[in-house]
């Protein structure tokens, strides 16, 4: 029986490695191989960018030792020099369609996208068995932190959030140091970061108008929320300013700074979360804010307060640090009751204070593995290993949890009390309105 191009090219999209061990060429059988585990073959993974414009792009460079197979971008003018960069890829503008004409041929996904799309993309792919690589802040809402985290359990893919400097020895360093009692017992942290820049954040206190441009395909970009006019305030780069597709200077790097606390510290689930911050409106986060949290007590520690500065503010200077010093323009402080720790924002060298401490101080043995490789590239080696990445999401969601819990608070205009167990805001009911998303008819997760 002669089989016609046609049928010969269906038969050849369903031959693909992600399938198959193998087939021979009278191939009628065959071994079924989860995503999952494609790296016990020793093969490169299959790798598709959705978001590929901006981050996006720049994670898929990191990715290069694999096979970059499909681009997803609602903006092909935007990811232009992405697409230019890797001609052999497929290109899509929906990641729907993609995932549905190339079902056998992706292992693993990269997401750059705004903070609106994260979660919806993030379960669509683990879905279907493709382990996940997702920008920072993971979800946009609380609730979604939580749903992506228990797909993740139940799926079993390999997933890690792009919070890069968990991937830093320095990060490693401050849990090694803070927990070998460097700085005695810590019950205070300040983490920093400085006003966005014009690139980043919009001049106008209100979106502007302007006709959609025929390249940028809108209804997708604002999936899964109801359709929006457009703005050239919300794409290409504008968004985080944006309560609808952003969370504020807070939760765009809030997931940077609280990590070295969050894992040193093991601070889990604060139970009030109190904001001061200059004007927000129900459209726009604030230019500065300073956000408190209260996390308390555990049986291995003591109460701990956590403080959040953004736009040009800044934590007092600590009385242990040396004249002629400063605060750096971004990082992260520990408060301990035996002198203070300071860091850059994603954990870069650590340093004791006063600095005169380093020069005698005895550095507790070693006892965290280093990532000798890129955050990515750590990523892959867990892909193929079957194995769990250091910021997977059982460790990333909690994380991204905390962070959005601020933006709560900011939104309410007053301090929250939290109830974890319950996922609710116990003090002020309006506030709850601000812990899951309004999604469009027909959308659901």
């Amino acid at each position: 029986m002669q089989v016609s191009k046609s049928d010969q090219s269906k038969v050849e999209d369903k031959l693909t490695r992600r399938n198959f061990l193998g087939a021979t060429a009278a191939a009628a059988a065959f071994s079924v191989v989860p995503a999952h585990v494609l790296g016990a073959t020793g093969g490169k993974l299959n790798i598709a960018g959705i978001g590929v414009g901006n981050r996006g792009g720049k994670v898929l460079s990191e990715c290069e030792t694999e096979n970059l197979v499909a681009l997803c971008d609602v903006d092909h003018k935007y990811a232009a020099e992405t697409f230019k960069k890797y001609p052999k890829a497929r290109q899509y503008a929906d990641y729907r369609r993609m995932f549905d004409r190339m079902e056998g041929e992706i292992d693993a996904v990269v997401i750059g996208t705004p903070d609106h799309n994260h979660a919806s993309i993030s379960m669509a792919a683990m879905e279907r068995g493709f382990h996940v690589y997702c920008e920072k802040p993971l979800t946009h809402t609380v609730w979604e932190a939580r749903r992506v985290m228990q797909k993740a359990r139940q799926t079993g893919v390999t997933t890690q959030m792009g919070n890069q400097g968990h991937s830093n020895g320095g990060t490693r360093l401050i849990k090694e140091w803070i927990g070998a009692g460097a700085i005695g017992e810590v019950r205070e942290v300040h983490c920093w970061t400085p006003k966005h820049g014009s690139y980043y954040w919009p001049d106008e206190k209100k979106p502007k108008k302007a006709s959609l441009p025929e390249h940028v395909k809108w209804d997708l970009w604002c999936r899964p929320l109801p359709r929006q006019d457009y703005s050239p305030s919300y794409h290409p780069r504008l968004w985080r300013a944006w309560w609808d597709f952003g969370s504020g200077m807070l939760g765009d790097m809030g997931c940077h700074h609280m990590d070295a606390p969050y894992w040193a510290l093991d601070l889990k689930n604060p139970t009030r979360i109190e904001p001061i911050s200059t004007k927000v409106t129900a459209k726009r986060a604030p230019e500065r804010s300073v956000v408190k949290y209260e996390f308390p007590e555990t049986e291995d520690r003591g109460p701990v307060t956590l403080y959040w500065y953004d736009g040009d503010l800044k934590p007092p200077r600590p009385p242990e640090m040396e004249a002629g010093r400063s605060l750096r323009r971004t990082g992260i402080l520990f408060v301990g009751e035996d002198g203070c720790l300071q860091s850059g924002h994603i954990g870069e060298d650590p340093v004791l204070l006063p600095v005169s401490r380093m020069a005698d101080f005895q550095k507790p043995p070693q006892t965290i593995p280093r990532v000798k490789v890129s955050h990515p590239q750590h990523w892959i080696e867990c892909c193929k290993e079957g194995r769990k990445a250091d910021s997977d999401f059982s460790y990333s969601a909690p994380l991204t949890e905390i962070v959005l819990l601020g933006t709560v608070a900011i939104r309410a205009g007053r301090a929250i009390e939290w109830d974890a167990e319950r996922m609710k805001v116990t003090n002020l009911s309006d506030a709850n309105k601000y812990l899951r998303p309004d999604y469009r008819e027909g959308v659901s997760l």
